[in-house]
């Protein structure tokens, strides 16, 4: 079989038995098609592969200077692959079942204070050429801060999800698993003023001939809906008007956020892996290591013992 074939067929298969979301489908594709061109410089192909070739590629890799992340993506890929390959008898073995990754580095993500993301949404309030532009901005801000959706969950949300002034949002997370969260009031208010706004703009579409969009933040990408890269841009305008630094803002930045939020107000860390959407509470276990950092840095830049200054005589630590 081509190996072009062999990499369709699994994506395929991804795809019908999985409910694979494309962005994930698309990584899976680039990873396995560079694997490929890596194979074809030794006019090798997936059916001859052995344990030592992938060894080898996953050294090339790292000599690329790609990080542990991108090399665990890529390994993870692989396997997959010839697994599938072992299930349609393609081959009797998967070469790469025994490869240990080379595990990722442990990396807090970046987050924002609450007076940041205040600063945000007031700049969403306020960045846009037209009241258009505006209400958008405002509704996407909103949304995002208030539910920790993944910047494509928001982007591509169909307006049938949030129609008549919904308390709670029905969400499609990877692998189409569905979750609800719930809407603070501003993030409804601000749903239902983009709504009435965008309603009359496909009102005029519809008497101009054009369909409706099922999408609650039309454009006119090839989508149908807002990119996540439009939207990479917008909020990087956002922070600049905000006075917050452009290099820690991102969507995923804003998610961050939210977890972390409310794991400091008080907030479980299961209600929160439900709310984010995690398969494993491990992952969300990240947010306690993030507010651990930052009560550190918060002891470590207010105590009066943290600091090597000499005290003044008379100078007591209160003993509450």
């Amino acid at each position: 079989m081509a190996q072009r074939h062999w990499i369709s067929a699994f994506l395929e298969a991804q795809a019908a038995e999985l409910g694979a979301a494309r962005n994930t489908l698309l990584a899976y594709g680039r990873d396995l098609q560079d694997f490929e061109s890596w194979l074809a410089h030794s006019d090798m192909g997936f059916d001859k592969v052995v344990k030592a070739d992938v060894e080898n590629y996953l050294v090339s890799c790292d000599a690329q200077g790609l990080s542990k992340a991108t090399r665990a993506r890529r390994l993870s890929a692989i396997k997959q692959l010839f697994r599938f390959a072992f299930e349609e008898g393609w081959r009797s073995d998967n070469p790469a079942i025994q490869i240990a990754g080379p595990g990722r580095d442990k990396r807090l993500p970046k987050t924002l204070s609450e007076a940041e993301v205040d600063r945000l949404l007031e700049a969403a309030r306020a960045s846009g050429r037209s009241e258009r532009d505006r209400k958008r901005n405002t509704c996407l801000m909103e949304l995002l801060y208030a539910t920790g959706m993944r910047v494509s969950e928001l982007v591509s949300l169909p307006v049938s999800a949030a129609r008549g002034d919904p308390r709670m949002l029905l969400i499609r997370g990877k692998g189409g698993k569905e979750r609800m969260v719930p809407l603070s009031p501003p993030a409804r208010e601000a749903l239902a003023e983009w709504i009435e706004l965008r309603d009359r703009m496909e009102d005029d579409r519809r008497v101009a001939g054009k369909p409706a969009s099922k999408y609650l933040f039309v454009s006119h990408s090839a989508a149908g809906h807002l990119t996540r890269h439009r939207f990479y841009l917008l909020i990087k305008e956002f922070a600049v008007t905000a006075g917050v630094s452009p290099d820690k803002v991102t969507p995923h930045t804003l998610r961050h956020a939210f977890a972390t939020h409310l794991l400091a107000n008080g907030a479980d860390l299961r209600s929160i892996q439900t709310l984010l959407g995690h398969a494993d509470v491990a992952t969300t276990e990240i947010y306690t290591h993030v507010l651990e950092a930052r009560l550190s840095e918060l002891v470590l830049t207010h105590h009066p013992l943290a600091n090597d200054a000499p005290r003044k005589n008379g100078d007591k630590v209160s003993s509450d």
